[in-house]
């Protein structure tokens, strides 16, 4: 599957859009780690625990985009674009949205 966040495959016509594909996931923070993080905010610098956290967040709604996609028999996902919101004090929304496409090699 190929991912791009732009409207073209260099290389690959575009044969058919399959419409609009997504992944979501609500992550909460971990009550240890929101300590730690705490402290952090005392001293200032990067919270690692949450910047690994959303990462893995990112990871995963990435993944069940990619799901949805194959679902549809595509071959990759063009403009995809990620959204974050806080859904509720301590837990926040990621989501990775994109076009489902089936895509054929340009000929030379």
């Amino acid at each position: 599957m190929k991912l791009v966040n732009i409207d073209y495959i260099p290389g690959y016509e575009i044969e058919e859009a399959l419409g609009i594909v997504k992944g979501q996931v609500v992550q909460s923070k971990n009550i240890g780690k929101d300590f730690m993080a705490g402290m952090k905010t005392i001293v200032g610098g990067e919270i690692r625990s949450y910047t690994e956290m959303i990462a893995t967040a990112r990871q995963m709604a990435t993944k069940r985009m990619v799901d949805d996609a194959e679902s549809l028999g595509a071959d990759a996902i063009i403009n995809i674009r990620y959204g974050s919101s806080a859904v509720m004090n301590g837990a926040a929304e990621i989501i990775a949205y994109g076009t489902a496409v089936k895509i054929k090699e340009k000929k030379k």
